[in-house]
Formats: structure tokens, sequence, C-alpha cells
């Protein structure tokens, strides 16, 4: 309960500054600084690690608060690492926001010469880059997209829309809903489009993407893993908050994104970190 508490104080908090007015300063001057590893403009890919690596935060979230661990560890595996803020805490319309994914990608594949990036998102920006990737041109830029508790198929949790939250103020809120219009569309049909492979790590803990299994994406394996982590690790109770600072996640993204294809089901991850 202290952290499903901690987690609606903070979705509190991010709507009602955005509501409300400008972030307070203390918090509004952070939002524009990368987190550790990321943002190294002059990085080239190395022979090893040929796409680099553009991390998507979630919704209420952005770069700074999102990936304090995981940029570093990536960085340190020696990849050239890229965040973005977007949409506005990621509460603007989704299909916006896959835009501005668009044209971040872009900025990363010409300052180092790749050819595809490789995406590892949280929540919904897990989900989103698929927007991008079915009608944005993204299947050809991209080689993995790893998710982390994605909201591939919508919550039926009440945390994606605080109580009191105006109508307006969230419209990836209303999207991210079972159900909704936006994710219909999105996965009708193909899922998982022809280019990338897909990679989704999730928790029988979310309680913010629920069910947990509503992460999953339908396709074959040879384009498609899911995982959850407690099949490896039955004693990790990482939630939905804090899963992209979780050693054992983090161990799951680097597998992935070393290998050809998506995740191997049969990976065994260290428990005890």
């Amino acid at each position: 309960m202290p952290r499903l508490r901690s987690t609606l104080a903070a979705a509190a908090l991010a709507v009602t500054a955005t509501v409300a007015g400008p972030l307070p300063s203390a918090v509004g001057d952070t939002t524009d600084i990368s987190p550790p590893g990321a943002n190294d403009w002059s990085c080239k890919p190395s022979a090893e690690h040929r796409d680099p690596v553009v991390l998507v935060h979630g919704t209420f979230e952005n770069m700074t608060k999102n990936w304090p661990t995981l940029s570093p560890r990536l960085k340190d595996e020696g990849y050239c690492v890229f965040a973005l803020n977007y949409g506005g805490n990621a509460m603007g319309p989704i299909a916006e926001s896959a835009k501005e994914l668009d044209a971040f990608v872009g900025a990363v594949l010409g300052a180092t010469g790749a050819r595809k990036v490789d995406l590892v998102g949280h929540s919904q920006g897990g989900m989103m880059p698929r927007y991008y990737i079915k009608n944005l041109g993204g299947a050809t830029k991209v080689d993995d997209l790893v998710g982390i508790v994605p909201s591939n198929h919508g919550t039926e949790s009440a945390l994606v829309r605080p109580a009191g939250l105006e109508n307006t103020a969230c419209p990836a809120c209303d999207e991210q809903q079972a159900g909704s219009e936006f994710l219909t569309d999105l996965n009708a049909r193909d899922e998982t489009p022809a280019g990338p492979h897909y990679t989704v790590v999730t928790t029988r803990y979310d309680e913010v993407v629920t069910p947990y299994t509503s992460a999953f994406l339908d396709g074959s394996a040879r384009e498609v893993t899911n995982v959850t982590l407690q099949d490896a690790c039955p004693l990790n109770v990482i939630e939905h908050d804090q899963s992209p600072n979780d050693p054992v996640v983090h161990q799951w993204v680097l597998h992935a994104l070393e290998r050809t294809g998506p995740a191997d089901q049969a990976f065994k991850p260290s428990c005890v970190v």
C-alpha cells in the first residue's frame, strides 16, 4: 500500500501542476536535464552495439525521473544512449507524442550515422512507439522495441485517470483506458508490424496497467517475446512505477538488445543482485 499511495501522490502532483499552471521551479528546472549517460550527441555506435538506444518515458513522467539507473547501465555496457521528453509529461494525445518521437529518432540517426535505433519504453513509453512504428514509418527505423510494463491493451485501473482530472488535461489517460478507440485502432489487424522485434517485460504486481497481462503482444515467436518477471524470479515484487529501476528488468533489457530477435523466453536472469 505505501507504494500505491506514493504512485497516486506522484500522479496527483503532476496533474495538479499541469492543470493549474507551470511546474514549480524546483521541478521545472530538472525536466530537461538528461539522465546520466544519455544525450551525448557526439557518441558514435560501436561495431558491437550498432543501434543507438532511445529511452521513452511514461505518463506523468520525464526522462530525468524515469531513467536514472537504466540510462547509465546502458552507457556502461557501451551503448550510445538518448532520451527525450514528450507530450507535456506524456499527457498529450498519443499520436502527437509519436510525431515527437519520430523527429527525435530522426535526429539520433542523423547525429550517429546509424541506420536503426532500439527503443526502450516504460508504460505509455512502451506502447506509444507502436503507433510510430505502425503509422509514421518507424518500422524501417527500429530494430528492437522493449516495453517495460507497457500499456499495450490499456488498463482497467483508475490510476491512469486520477480523480478530479479535467477531461481535456490528459488525452493520453483516456486513450490508455481498456477498450479506447485509440487502442482499438492501434491493435487492429497486426499488433506487431514486420521490421522490429518486440519484447514485453511485465510484473504480476503491476497496479497501474491492469490486468498485467494486458501488456502482452500477439505475434510469432520470431517477432515477439512476452516476459513475466516472476516466472524466473518468483520473489521479485517490483511494481509499475519502479520497474525501470529494477536490476532484473535491466538484465532482460540488455539481453533483448544484445540478441538478434526478441528476448529468449528461456533466458535466466540473476534474481539475487
